[in-house]
C-alpha cells in the first residue's frame, strides 16, 4: 500500500510538472485569452444580478508608453531586472516584518513576475499553497518567458477597475488615449491605483492617490529600461 501511494504521488507530481511547464511554454507565444480572476469576477457579477462588461484589448509592449512601464516597475517591482522572478531580499524583509508585527496588515513581497504568474495560472486569496505555487510558476515564467514577455503579459492581464483589464483598456477608460500616448502623470496615476484598482479612479484621484502618484513619478524618472 505504501509503495502504491508513493508511486501515485510521484505520478501526480510528474503530471503536474509536465502540464504546468506545457502551459508556460504555450503562453510564451500565445496571449492568454482569459484569466482565473476574470472568470471569478464574471461569476460574482452574474451572482449579483448585474450586467457583465469586460473591457480588454491586448497590445504589444512596443505599444505601451515607456513612462507607464517605468511607473509600474517603480510602484510594484523596482528590482525587476535584478532577480529571477523572486526577490529573495524582499521576501526576507516581509517575513521579518510580519513576524515582528503580528496582527497588523501583512506585508507582501510579490514581484511583477509573481503577479503575472498568479493572474494567468492561479486563483486569488491568501494561503501557503497558493503562495508556494506562485513562487513555482514565477520561477518557470522568468526562465521561459524572459523579461519583455513577463512585462507584456502582466500589463495586459492585470485588473485596473471593474471590468477593466490591461493597460490599453485602462488608458482608454480613464484618459481617453491609447496606452502608447500615456504621459508621466497619467502613467503614475495608473500605477498608483494598482494595489486597489476597484476602489481607485486615476482620472479623478483622491489626495492619497495623487500623493502616491507623485512619489511613483519621482522614482520612475530614475529608472532605466536599457535592459529590457
Amino acid at each position: 500500500m505504501v509503495g502504491w501511494l508513493l508511486r501515485l504521488v510521484a505520478r501526480l507530481v510528474v503530471g503536474f510538472v509536465v502540464v504546468s511547464l506545457s502551459a508556460v511554454l504555450v503562453y510564451r507565444f500565445v496571449d492568454p485569452p482569459l484569466t482565473p480572476l476574470m472568470v471569478a469576477r464574471v461569476v460574482e457579477t452574474v451572482a449579483a444580478g448585474k450586467p457583465v462588461a469586460i473591457a480588454r484589448r491586448w497590445v504589444g509592449l512596443d505599444a505601451v508608453s515607456p513612462a507607464l512601464v517605468r511607473s509600474v516597475l517603480a510602484a510594484e517591482d523596482s528590482r525587476f531586472f535584478d532577480h529571477h522572478g523572486i526577490d529573495l531580499d524582499a521576501l526576507r524583509r516581509a517575513w521579518e516584518y510580519n513576524a515582528r508585527w503580528r496582527g497588523r496588515r501583512l506585508r507582501g513581497a510579490g514581484t511583477v513576475t509573481m503577479q503575472a504568474a498568479r493572474n494567468v495560472f492561479l486563483w486569488q486569496g491568501r494561503s501557503y499553497l497558493r503562495k508556494g505555487l506562485e513562487v513555482y510558476f514565477a520561477t518557470l515564467v522568468d526562465a521561459v518567458w524572459g523579461k519583455r514577455r513577463v512585462l507584456e503579459v502582466y500589463l495586459n492581464v492585470i485588473e485596473w477597475g471593474d471590468g477593466v483589464y490591461g493597460v490599453e483598456a485602462a488608458a482608454q477608460r480613464y484618459f481617453g488615449v491609447p496606452a502608447s500616448q500615456l504621459g508621466p502623470r497619467e502613467a503614475a496615476l495608473l500605477a498608483a491605483a494598482l494595489p486597489a484598482p476597484r476602489r481607485s479612479n486615476p482620472a479623478a484621484p483622491s489626495r492619497y492617490l495623487a500623493n502616491r502618484a507623485a512619489i511613483i513619478a519621482a522614482r520612475a524618472a530614475r529608472l532605466s529600461l536599457a535592459r529590457l
